[in-house]
């Protein structure tokens, strides 16, 4: 399917999922912005490689997501460089773990912040764009938490369970206008990051790398395997070709048959 000629942004996206994300939409004729942290040099290594190999125009924008202001100007931006943005993907998030009464007031306010405000944020400034060209795709990562709960997950639950309402609402109001708004909710994703966790999981709990895979990161995963990144950014690009043009307000699920229990 092509994109060709649309513009898409992705918030969170110089590491993981999110640079899945614009890698697929690139490889699909879609111009791309890049939004992130990370190394500099990194960065722009890796916006110039999806440039060269795809063809399309990339982009990399800086913006910091507990600042809204940041965000509009993020959007604003985005829209005077490319002339559009038609498809804007929410996918900046963070996580901290405690028990609800021990839980940091500062942590639930930065990942409210991150994980729901920034879409609404984003949403809000991409809107009347999408609204005027009678076209638009908006996707947020949502998780398998927007589905179900985990103990000493109160902000980042909290967080997902909102998103997935927020793009319920805009899939309704948009749903005239060519515009479809849906969550994509994935269970344990195989990224550095989770990589990074087993060996100090084995040298913690005193087990094997296998025994901390399937028992304690896929306890809740039927499959027993991890979702990979690019299975969640094939479903993305799907999203936003015409074939999908009458999915909207979905939550869908990729994780392992979690959410099936």
């Amino acid at each position: 399917m092509s994109l060709h000629g649309r513009n898409a942004l992705v918030t969170g996206s110089t590491s993981g999922i999110g640079l899945a994300y614009v890698r697929a939409l690139a490889a699909a004729g879609a111009n791309i912005v890049l939004n992130g942290f990370g190394d500099s040099q990194m960065i722009e290594a890796q916006r110039a490689a999806i440039a060269e190999e795809h063809g399309v125009e990339a982009l990399y924008l800086e913006a910091d997501m507990t600042h809204p202001d940041e965000i509009a100007a993020l959007i604003a931006e985005a829209e005077a460089r490319l002339g559009s943005v038609d498809i804007l993907i929410n996918n900046a998030g963070v996580q901290f773990v405690a028990p609800v009464d021990e839980f940091p007031p500062e942590k639930w306010d930065q990942i409210i912040a991150i994980n729901l405000s920034a879409a609404f944020h984003a949403i809000r400034a991409a809107a009347p764009g999408m609204k005027a060209r009678g076209w638009g795709r908006i996707i947020s990562t949502a998780s398998a938490h927007s589905l179900t709960a985990s103990p000493f997950k109160s902000a980042y639950v909290a967080a997902k369970h909102g998103l997935a309402g927020l793009t319920k609402t805009v899939a309704l109001e948009l749903a005239t206008h060519g515009v479809t708004a849906n969550c994509i909710s994935p269970g344990y994703v195989w990224t550095p990051l989770v990589e990074k966790q087993i060996p100090e999981t084995m040298k913690a709990r005193g087990l094997t790398r296998d025994e901390v895979i399937n028992d304690v990161l896929l306890a809740a995963q039927p499959t027993k395997a991890f979702v990979q990144p690019e299975e969640i950014a094939s479903l993305a690009v799907f999203l936003c070709s015409g074939a999908a043009a009458q999915i909207t307000g979905a939550n869908l699920s990729v994780d392992g048959g979690w959410t099936a229990e």
